[in-house]
């Protein structure tokens, strides 16, 4: 049987640094950043001061107000960005395709917020004053379910959770369900509101946050004075569609989806392996599904946190697979303006991927003044540059040594 083929019809977005995809798009390639003073928490209470939130963002635009109190901000953001990413596919779903249409969208923390609300309440005023609502607020899959729910989509649904890999494993994954024919189209991503008291305390407790208090400055990943990344929140959704049914649509196509590689490191709960040797791994599974060479490879937008051993090792890895073409390729850190959305980045970053095939405009690595010798690649330093590519690589790295990479070609 022929392989059948993937594309991408349909992109959303709700970033630090937009409201939709296209916004978010255009302040990335022109160096806007969306890292400010973190203003969703005290940051008097902790060490870390910045940090990249959502603005401009009112979810009763999506839903109404009677169902907004019934959602955490993670599913606030996924919804929204599922309802753009379908009218941006023009896709009707109805009684005929409905089983055909699938979601797989992930969340590394889930309802955060909710559960130290909820907490806080139930000490407090007691259990009878906690919101029935508490359980499926909070769950990281309520925006998978929330999502079919609004679009009446009833195909194949599921939710990952891989930490900062989530995004990418789940556009991965649900590009699986349609290659071997599970479902004709599959609303796919991540997202994550994590900017909240515990989730910040847990974080500089491992010092995995930078303590930098100057918005400009504090992300800078591949920088020698880097010192940990910007935490960031957000979501992002893209249309998956078998080739074939979106075409007899007339459907829009951004990109063809054509490898995905997943490893884990059995190594550390959050250090990477050694040289990057779980994320290598990543890169040449996802190289060998797309049945490519190494060497046509032009872009990756790597995962690229700005932490001392994610650039170091990431840097190594990307060595380990290409040798000699390392030198030749393009590669950028997007995180460098949108913060780290954790299971969202990978799925915010996809899009940002698919649009640089598209456009041939490569997305800046933003403050990166003083190259760490231990990262001395392209990293499109602090400009955005024109340069047509026809194969792009995604990159994403998590706690838990989890490791996903997806492949993605210009669709001609």
């Amino acid at each position: 049987m022929e392989q059948r083929r993937v594309v991408i019809t349909g992109i959303g977005a709700v970033t630090p640094v937009g409201s939709d995809a296209l916004t978010s798009w255009n302040n990335i390639i022109n160096g806007k950043s969306g890292i400010g003073p973190m203003t969703r928490v005290n940051a008097d209470e902790f060490p870390a001061k910045v940090a990249a939130e959502v603005r401009d963002f009112n979810p009763e635009d999506f839903i109404e107000r009677k169902d907004v109190r019934k959602m955490d901000r993670f599913t606030h953001f996924a919804v929204a960005a599922s309802l753009m990413a379908v009218k941006d596919a023009n896709l009707t779903i109805d009684d005929h395709n409905a089983h055909r249409v699938g979601v797989w969208i992930g969340s590394g923390i889930g309802g955060l917020e909710t559960l130290e609300n909820q907490f806080e309440t139930f000490l407090q005023r007691g259990y009878r004053r906690v919101s029935p609502f508490f359980i499926p607020m909070m769950i990281p899959d309520m925006a998978t379910g929330q999502v079919s729910i609004f679009l009446g989509a009833k195909g194949f649904n599921s939710c990952t959770v891989t930490a900062c890999a989530t995004g990418t494993n789940s556009i991965g994954d649900a590009f699986k369900v349609i290659e071997r024919g599970d479902a004709d189209v599959m609303i796919s991503g991540g997202s994550e509101a994590p900017i909240t008291r515990m989730s910040i305390a847990g974080f500089c407790a491992n010092t995995a946050l930078s303590t930098n208090p100057d918005p400009k400055t504090a992300c800078r990943p591949f920088d020698k004075d880097r010192d940990g990344f910007v935490i960031g929140e957000g979501a992002g959704i893209v249309v998956l569609e078998e080739l074939n049914h979106a075409l007899n649509r007339g459907a829009h196509i951004y990109a063809e989806v054509i490898g995905y590689g997943a490893t884990g490191d059995a190594y550390h709960i959050t250090a990477p392996a050694p040289e990057g040797e779980g994320g290598a791994r990543a890169m040449k599974m996802a190289i060998d599904d797309a049945g490519i060479d190494p060497t046509t490879i032009d872009y990756i937008n790597a995962h690229g946190t700005s932490t001392e051993y994610n650039d170091k090792y990431e840097t190594t890895a990307i060595k380990t697979i290409f040798g000699d073409h390392a030198y030749k390729m393009a590669i950028s850190s997007t995180k460098s303006m949108t913060g780290h959305l954790l299971g969202a980045a990978g799925a915010v970053e996809a899009i940002f991927t698919v649009l640089a095939l598209k456009e041939g405009i490569l997305p800046p690595t933003m403050n990166l003044q003083n190259p760490d010798p231990n990262c001395d690649l392209d990293y499109v330093p602090n400009e955005a540059r024109n340069q047509e590519i026809t194969y792009a690589m995604s990159n994403s790295l998590g706690f838990g040594g989890h490791n996903a990479t997806l492949v993605f070609k210009k669709y001609e």
